[in-house]
């Protein structure tokens, strides 16, 4: 069987470092899988996940040209299926009571649009003003003129 990169076969594994273990793979030739690539989550302790004559998936990801084999045991699993995290209700800092789009199906110019924000915004103003002047008694706090 020819080896190739990217293809996926089993081997068994022969012998475990600090560093990765080294995998008989079809042919009698021999690969590493570094300690990065045996599992998909932090490996500390490579013997926590492999042991010798295990026998193993790994993918090929390169073969030099002094004939070393570079493997991947994460690699040769299929990816596991991510979880979505639940949705919340994001704020959008939009009130849900205001039509944001243009209603009469024509297109009004930026000035337009700006006027009858400020119209808007001026009566909500003194809405709000009126309803703090009778909370209040209707005294508001004057400040001397000319800064004194």
């Amino acid at each position: 069987m020819q080896l190739e990169v990217g293809a996926v076969v089993e081997g068994k594994i022969t012998g475990i470092t600090k560093f990765g273990a080294f995998v008989e793979l079809p042919d009698k030739k021999t690969g590493m899988v570094h300690i990065s690539e045996v599992a998909s989550t932090y490996v500390k302790e490579i013997r926590d996940f492999i042991s010798e004559g295990q026998i193993v998936k790994v993918k090929i990801l390169s073969i030099g040209d002094d004939g070393k084999i570079s493997l991947s045991m994460k690699k040769a699993e299929p990816p596991a299926p991510r979880r979505s995290a639940p949705r919340r209700k994001t704020f959008s800092g939009r009130p849900d009571d205001v039509e944001w789009g243009s209603s009469s199906g024509r297109s009004e110019s930026f000035e337009d649009m700006m006027s009858r924000f400020k119209a808007t915004s001026d009566e909500k103003f003194s809405d709000i003003k009126r309803s703090v002047d009778s909370k209040h008694g209707g005294f508001t706090r004057k400040t001397p003129r000319g800064g004194q």
